[in-house]
């Protein structure tokens, strides 16, 4: 019986060398595990001695020979692949241990070049793993380290490497390479400003196990991605509380993506994956009791993302209820010591909590038998763009809470409403049918007069009857996107009720 080890990530592989060794294995081997394994008393054989021909091209061509591949191929079971074998005087190879060039953790690294990138992708690994793999009836093939000790266990106990063994490690090399490959190609794809791809792979690493998904029968998983943008969800630190559950997830994430809205002190507040409070102001705390004034009840255990460090007269604030989640650039010692009294809350600490990430990025959505996948809602409005259609401008309060009101309502579900005033929010209406009841929510769903307020809405309004409502709370200004072919109607409206409107051009839709 003879092995092949040539691995990158030397971890273990001496030590099972050494058990393969004892149990009668010789050894092959090539580059810089040759060295390592002939250091520590393993007698190995050079891969040229298996090939009779020198490894070439700074070691670029060393496994890529008949001698190698055709010893892992051969199916044992057919005389005339054993005939060939024989007649090209080829032996079999029964062990392959492989794992590949480092291409994950050169582009991770500050600076890396394309041609660095480029040189550490793997060719000769992932053609001997894959090669392996296929004739896994007769071959072990071993692509993680953590693998070798079941291997040994199996060899030592039978003389032999069961089947259903065998097929497990297949399947994980073929899920190993399918992802070196994704990785490869993502990074590759990410250098240049191209359309998205007609055939798209993509590769997510498991960061935990969740206890259930988004109900206690649906199983799930929390990955990340290869490259993670910095401001990621997936790259913040629990510094306290239970383990995050697939909901605690989700609505952090769009907590954040609302939150990354915003530069000046801003806290929002988040259940059920919509922003149920807003609010900007002089420190955090000052926005914090916005954003928890827009709605006391919805607040109940959701989550709060801020976007300045949480200090104690704010955690004092936010203690006095119950929260399932803190999300901020840090917190002081005093913010700790008083949040930290409740044993369940989850305390999550993102430094660049307020990065947007590289231009690019998409949004994914998973349907039945396929995937959509479009550009992220990167954009707000062109501010140059902004067109009064009214009779009546609005002030340069107004229009600093439509601003504000706008930021918000690209992240609430459509059909979705914002009502703002005084740089936050104190009504959201979002994910209804129709508009005039998103509008209609927002309205009753204030704790205040909404005398001179603002309206925003992702989307245009069909009809004249939002405004219609929307005077009757109020309401002042409204922006929208305009683009209805009964925009006039609304027009007309506004300038009988005397309300401001502008069109800003730019729908925010999310479904």
């Amino acid at each position: 019986m003879r092995a092949l080890l040539s691995v990158s990530d030397k971890s273990g592989i001496v030590e099972f060398a050494q058990e393969l060794e004892k149990l009668g294995v010789k050894i092959i081997s090539t580059g810089g595990t040759h060295k390592r394994l002939a250091d520590n008393g393993v007698d190995v054989i050079g891969i040229s001695e298996v090939t009779g021909f020198p490894e070439c091209l700074d070691g670029r061509v060393k496994t890529l020979h008949p001698a190698v591949h055709g010893g892992i191929l051969a199916m044992r079971d057919k005389p005339d692949h054993m005939k060939q074998l024989a007649d090209l005087n080829i032996e079999t190879i029964d062990i392959v241990a492989i794992n590949l060039y480092p291409f994950k953790e050169t582009i991770l690294k500050p600076g890396v070049t394309l041609e660095d990138a480029i040189e550490n992708i793997d060719i000769g690994g992932p053609t001997m793993l894959r090669s392996a793999a296929k004739n896994h009836r007769d071959v072990v093939v071993v692509c993680d380290p953590a693998d070798y000790g079941k291997v040994i266990e199996e060899l030592k106990e039978n003389k032999t490497v069961s089947y259903d063994t065998k097929y497990r490690l297949a399947l994980k090399v073929f899920q190993h390479t399918a992802a070196y490959d994704a990785m490869i190609s993502d990074y590759l794809r990410k250098q240049i400003d191209g359309e998205l791809p007609d055939n798209l792979t993509l590769t997510f690493e498991k960061v935990q196990e969740l206890r259930y998904g988004e109900n206690p029968h649906q199983k799930a998983s929390y990955y990340k991605e290869i490259q993670p943008a910095a401001g990621s969800l997936v790259r913040a630190e629990q510094l306290h509380g239970k383990e995050l559950s697939f909901n605690n997830i989700n609505d952090t994430n769009g907590a954040l993506a609302a939150l990354k809205e915003f530069t000046e002190p801003t806290v929002v507040a988040v259940k059920h994956a919509n922003p149920c409070g807003v609010g900007t102001g002089f420190d955090i705390l000052s926005a914090y009791k916005k954003a928890y004034d827009c709605d006391p009840t919805s607040i109940f255990g959701g989550i709060v993302a801020a976007n300045r460090p949480i200090d104690g007269p704010t955690a004092e604030e936010i203690n006095k209820i119950f929260i399932e989640i803190v999300i901020a650039p840090d917190f002081t010692k005093e913010a700790m010591d008083i949040l930290t009294q409740k044993k369940n809350i989850r305390l999550l600490k993102l430094e660049d909590i307020g990065d947007k990430g590289p231009e690019g990025q998409i949004d994914i959505k998973k349907v039945s038998g396929g995937l959509l996948v479009q550009g992220t809602d990167d954009i707000l409005f062109d501010e140059a763009e902004l067109k009064v259609v009214t009779d009546r401008i609005p002030t340069e309060k107004e229009m600093e809470d439509m601003k504000l009101a706008m930021k918000v309502v690209k992240h609430i579900k459509s059909n979705g409403i914002v009502i703002a005033r005084d740089q936050a929010t104190v009504g959201i209406g979002p994910g209804q049918v129709n508009r005039i009841w998103a509008v209609e929510n927002a309205i009753r769903q204030a704790n205040s007069s909404l005398k001179g307020a603002v309206l925003a809405s992702d989307a245009f309004f069909p009809f004249d009857d939002c405004v219609t409502a929307a005077a009757a709370a109020g309401i002042t200004a409204i922006i929208q996107p305009g683009g209805s072919m009964r925009d006039q109607e609304s027009i007309d409206k506004a300038n009988e009720l005397g309300i401001a409107m502008v069109f800003c051009g730019v729908r925010h839709f999310k479904h």
